[in-house]
C-alpha cells in the first residue's frame, strides 16, 4: 500500500517539478499559434484549455493504461516503478515535445516533424510507420470495445444481433468514419468532456474499491522479483507491454491534433505533460488492481494470469465487478468502452492527416477528406471484421503494435533531441530517455517471438520459451550506446541554427 501511495505522490509531484523544468527548457512564448493563424474550421480550430486536456487524455488513453497495466502487473509491483519514472522522465517528456514541436511547425504530423530534424529518409520511414501504426491502433480500439459491449449484453441475458460482436464493430466503424471526416469541434470537441469525466470517475472508483474492500496492494520491497507465471523476462518485455501507461509512440501521432487547436503555447505544459501524468495515474491504479485482486501461488501471479487468459473484456469486467460491485459497474464499463473508442477515432483521424501532409492534400474541402477517409477506414474495417469473424488473430495485431509503438517513441525522442540542439537548449532531457528506449526496442526485437525471437529463442521439452538474453541484452545496450554516439557525433559536426524557423524553412 505504501509503495502505491509513494508512486502516486511522485507522479503528481513530477508534473509540478520536472514538468515545469521541461516547460522552462522549451520556453513557450506569446507567438501566434497555428490554430489562430490558419484556423480552417476543420482541423485548425481554437478550443479552450480544459477541452484540450480532456481530448488529449482520451486520445492517448485507450485500453493501453488499463489492459496494458494489468498485463504489466504479471511481473509484480515492480511495474509501479516503470509506470512512475517512465511517465515522469520519458512518456510525459515525449508527449510534450511531440506536441510543442508540431505547434512550432504549423501543426505538422509527427512524420513531417521527424523529417525536419532527422532528415528526408527518416521522414519517409515515419510516414509509412505512422500510417501503419495508426490503422493498427484504430483497429485494436474498434475490436476491443466491441467485445466489451458484447460481453455486457451477453451477461445481461441478451441474444441475437445486439449480442453480436460484429454488429457493434460495424457501428463503431461507422462512428469512426463520421468522426474522422467531420471537423474536430463537431463531435470530438463536444462529447469528449463527458467521456473524460466517465474515465476519471471509473479510475477513482477502482482505486476506492481496492481501499474500501480490504484488498492489499503488495509492497515493492517485499516483492522485488519477477512474478510472471511464465518466467518472461522483465527487461524488456514489461517496458513494451506497459506502453501507454509509461511512454507510447502512439501519443506522438495524437499530440499534433491538439497542437492545431491551442490558443497559446503556454497551454502545452497542462495539455501535453499533464495529460500523460494523468494517464500514468490511471495505469498505476489498474496495475495496483492487478497486483492486489488476484491470488499469488508459489510467488507467481497465477490468479491474474488466469483472469487475463479469459480476454481483455472479461478481465476488465472482473476488476470493475470486484472493486465496485453492481452499482458502479455500468459507469465503469462505460468509461472503459468510451476510452478506447475515443482513441480509435482520433487514430484514424491522425492517419488521414499524416496522408494529407504527405501528399500535400488540402483538408478544408470535404471531397479531399472523403478521398482519404475511405481507404483508411476501409483497411481498418477489413482487419476488424476479419477478427470478428475469427479470420485474424487480435493478439497478433496487438503484439506488433506494442513493438512498433515503442520504436516510434524512440525515434520521436531522438527528433526532439535534435530540435533542442538546434534551438540551443538542454538536449539531455530527451537524449537520455531516447537512449533508454533504443535499448528497450532493440532488445525486444531480438527476444520477441513475433520478431527475431522466433529464430534466437529455444523451447523446453514442455513447450516453455527459453529467451536468448545472453545475446539480446548486450546487443540492445551496445546498439543504444551506438545511437547515442551517432547523435553526439552528428551535433558535433553541425552548427546550431539561430532559430527553429530557419531549420523549418
Amino acid at each position: 500500500m505504501i509503495s502505491f501511495l509513494v508512486c502516486l505522490a511522485l507522479l503528481i509531484g513530477g508534473y509540478f517539478v520536472y514538468g515545469n523544468l521541461v516547460n522552462n527548457i522549451f520556453s513557450p512564448d506569446d507567438r501566434e499559434t497555428p490554430a489562430v493563424r490558419i484556423n480552417d474550421g476543420v482541423d485548425y480550430v481554437v478550443m479552450p484549455q480544459w477541452k484540450l486536456f480532456l481530448i488529449q487524455l482520451l486520445n492517448i488513453a485507450g485500453l493501453g493504461p488499463i489492459f496494458g497495466a494489468m498485463q504489466g502487473a504479471l511481473w509484480g509491483p515492480v511495474v509501479f516503478l516503470w509506470i512512475t519514472f517512465g511517465t515522469i522522465f520519458a512518456g510525459a517528456v515525449h508527449d510534450y515535445f511531440s506536441g510543442m514541436m508540431s505547434e512550432r511547425n504549423e501543426g505538422a504530423s509527427i512524420s513531417e516533424i521527424s523529417g525536419i530534424y532527422l532528415g528526408g529518409a527518416m521522414k519517409n520511414v515515419m510516414r509509412v510507420f505512422s500510417v501503419v501504426l495508426l490503422v493498427m491502433v484504430g483497429t485494436v480500439f474498434a475490436v476491443g470495445p466491441a467485445g466489451l459491449i458484447q460481453l455486457l449484453f451477453t451477461n445481461g441475458g441478451s441474444t441475437g444481433i445486439v449480442a453480436s460482436k460484429l454488429f457493434w464493430l460495424v457501428l463503431i466503424l461507422i462512428y469512426y468514419f463520421i468522426a474522422t471526416f467531420l471537423s474536430i469541434d463537431k463531435i470530438i470537441g463536444k462529447i469528449y468532456p463527458l467521456f473524460g469525466i466517465c474515465l476519471i470517475i471509473m479510475a477513482l472508483g477502482v482505486a476506492l474499491g481496492i481501499f474500501t474492500k480490504g484488498y492489499e496492494i503488495p509492497e515493492i520491497w517485499n516483492n522485488f522479483a519477477n512474478l510472471h507465471p511464465q518466467g518472461t523476462p522483465i527487461w524488456s518485455f514489461m517496458f513494451i507491454t506497459v506502453a501507454c501507461g509509461a511512454i507510447s509512440g502512439f501519443h506522438a501521432t495524437q499530440s499534433p491534433l491538439m497542437a492545431r487547436c491551442m490558443k497559446s503555447e503556454k497551454q502545452g505544459h497542462f495539455v501535453f505533460y499533464g495529460a500523460m501524468v494523468c494517464e500514468g495515474v490511471i495505469a498505476l491504479i489498474w496495475a495496483a488492481a492487478g497486483c492486489s485482486l488476484y491470488e499469488v501461488t508459489g510467488g507467481l501471479n497465477t490468479g491474474l494470469a488466469a483472469a487475463l487468459a479469459n480476454g481483455q473484456s472479461a478481465a476488465i469486467y472482473d476488476v470493475c465487478s470486484k472493486t465496485m460491485g453492481g452499482v458502479g459497474i455500468a459507469l465503469a464499463m462505460l468509461g472503459v468502452i468510451a476510452c478506447p473508442i475515443t482513441s480509435g477515432d482520433t487514430a484514424f483521424r491522425s492517419a488521414r492527416l499524416v496522408l494529407a501532409d504527405w501528399f500535400k492534400i488540402d483538408q478544408k474541402k470535404w471531397q479531399n477528406r472523403l478521398m482519404l477517409c475511405v481507404p483508411v477506414l476501409g483497411v481498418g474495417a477489413i482487419l476488424g471484421i476479419g477478427n470478428a469473424l475469427g479470420k485474424i488473430d487480435y493478439t497478433v495485431i496487438w503484439r506488433y503494435f506494442s513493438w512498433t509503438n515503442q520504436t516510434l517513441a524512440m525515434i520521436v525522442l531522438w527528433a526532439a533531441s535534435m530540435y533542442l540542439f538546434y534551438d540551443k537548449k538542454n538536449y539531455w532531457i530527451t537524449a537520455v530517455p531516447a537512449t533508454f528506449m533504443s535499448a528497450v526496442s532493440v532488445t525486444y526485437f531480438l527476444l520477441g517471438n513475433e520478431c527475431l525471437g522466433q529464430f534466437l529463442n529455444t523451447k523446453t521439452a514442455d513447450g516453455a520459451t527459453v529467451y536468448n538474453t545472453a545475446v539480446a541484452y548486450p546487443v540492445g545496450v551496445i546498439v543504444a550506446v551506438l545511437f547515442l554516439g551517432i547523435f553526439l557525433y552528428t551535433i558535433k559536426k553541425r552548427n546550431p541554427q539561430p532559430h527553429y524557423e530557419t531549420l523549418h524553412k
